[in-house]
């Protein structure tokens, strides 16, 4: 099955145990930092993309969805009818060409299937797109990598994602998450890289 049918099939089916139904308290509160609202921002794998409905609001309006599946897309863009069509982008982030002032990373790389190709061409893909200097922020799961490939979202550890993201990107910071909704306590990593 590829990637498109299973996230839609996923979405379809209602088995989306890491929708909370909000934006996840560490982005959110990276966000409220942020001061400039003109930057572009791409968030993929965005799902329901609760972070872009909260950044739309708080007037960042150049704020960008990306997903494979369009079920997902097609309900934020129900839940939101003002954002701009054009900012909803049904792609595969792999293929993916803009230039982006950040990236904001909601668990996204952990949905991937954890192959070594994979994981690489994620951290190549998000280099390539940003802006120099741009910033990669946001949330990765701290649990074990099972060999269990079914089971998404797949797990890591800071030492492994590092060991993807060191040659692209200068680490700001890369730590246990202190804010992350009481269900994922201790389960989460926030970092902040910027493009080399």
């Amino acid at each position: 099955m590829d990637e498109k049918t299973y996230w839609d099939q996923r979405y379809e089916t209602g088995e989306t145990g890491w929708n909370i139904g909000y934006p996840s308290t560490p982005i959110k509160e990276f966000a409220d930092q942020l001061n400039d609202k003109q930057i572009a921002i791409l968030i993929p794998g965005a799902g329901n993309a609760y972070e872009a409905e909260y950044l739309y609001g708080q007037g960042f309006k150049n704020v960008h969805v990306l997903d494979i599946a369009d079920v997902p897309l097609k309900s934020f863009k129900k839940r939101n009818p003002h954002f701009p069509e054009a900012q909803l982008l049904n792609e595969d982030f792999f293929t993916h060409k803009g230039a982006y002032d950040l990236i904001l990373e909601q668990t996204f790389f952990c949905s991937l299937v954890p192959t070594d190709e994979n994981r690489s061409n994620y951290a190549r893909q998000m280099h390539r797109l940003l802006k120099p200097k741009g910033i990669l922020a946001g949330v990765w799961f701290n649990f074990p990598l099972t060999g269990n490939m079914e089971k998404r979202p797949f797990g890591g550890n800071k030492e492994l994602y590092l060991s993807y993201l060191e040659p692209y990107f200068k680490t700001i910071t890369f730590e246990s998450c202190y804010n992350s909704i009481p269900q994922r306590q201790g389960n989460e990593l926030f970092g902040i890289f910027e493009k080399k």
